[in-house]
């Protein structure tokens, strides 16, 4: 974890490189992302995130880039996309492993030319943003099986930052199971100052298929329905 922080401190002091954060779903992907867009220069800018595996390919499309008045049939007004909304700031773009190669193509033809059409628009809209995408598939395998363009993993893939699994984090998991005491015993209004010994050996040995978001959850359960 030392590593990734090393590495997200680089990315921050860049302006512009695409980052690539890759691991299991719940080990801190997001909270990347928004620490690589609040410590550096585009901290004042708007923080964009999408979920890529919520929308279907056309509403994704649409979510991103926007749409003219008259592009469909409900389209009564101009709409502008998160592309447009984040200009100065940073795309996040959660899960981009479950993009469509349609729409792939679209965010890569961004990237390359940093300008974009709204969905039945003719004018090009040219914008300033930082693209941080997350996954937890294997994009390279995604790759060869022919699911996720080669183009556009390399242009994503510029900086690389892995989170490994809580359970191979070694005692981080007492850390952060001591942070999350800590702040649920806030929330809750209750005085738990520590954990026992033997739970501290129960949280060690666990392997926690849901990671940090498993542990979290765990400990805001614990705190509100414990009470010696």
């Amino acid at each position: 974890m030392r590593g990734v922080r090393e590495l997200i401190d680089k990315v921050v002091r860049s302006k512009a490189t695409s980052v690539l954060i890759t691991g299991e779903s719940g080990t801190g992907k997001e909270l990347v992302a928004r620490a690589i867009h609040y410590r550096g220069d585009r901290a004042k800018a708007p923080l964009m995130e999408v979920n890529c595996s919520s929308f279907h390919e056309n509403l994704l499309e649409n979510e991103l880039f926007g749409h003219e008045r008259g592009a469909f049939t409900d389209a009564t007004d101009t709409k502008k996309g998160l592309v447009e909304l984040c200009d100065g700031g940073t795309l996040f773009l959660d899960e981009v492993g479950d993009m469509s190669l349609p729409t792939q193509a679209k965010l890569l033809r961004f990237i390359d030319h940093r300008n974009f059409k709204r969905v039945g628009g003719a004018r090009d809209i040219s914008v300033d943003i930082r693209i941080v995408a997350a996954t937890n598939k294997d994009l390279e395998a995604e790759v060869r099986a022919g699911r996720f363009r080669e183009d556009l993993y390399f242009r994503l893939k510029v900086v690389s930052i892995h989170l490994p699994r809580l359970a191979e984090r070694g005692d981080d998991v007492l850390m952060l199971a001591r942070h999350f005491l800590r702040e649920f015993a806030r929330k809750f209004q209750k005085r738990f100052g520590d954990i026992a010994p033997a739970a501290a050996q129960m949280l060690r040995d666990y392997s926690w298929p849901g990671n940090v978001r498993e542990l979290r959850n765990v400990l805001e359960r614990v705190v509100l329905l414990e009470e010696g």
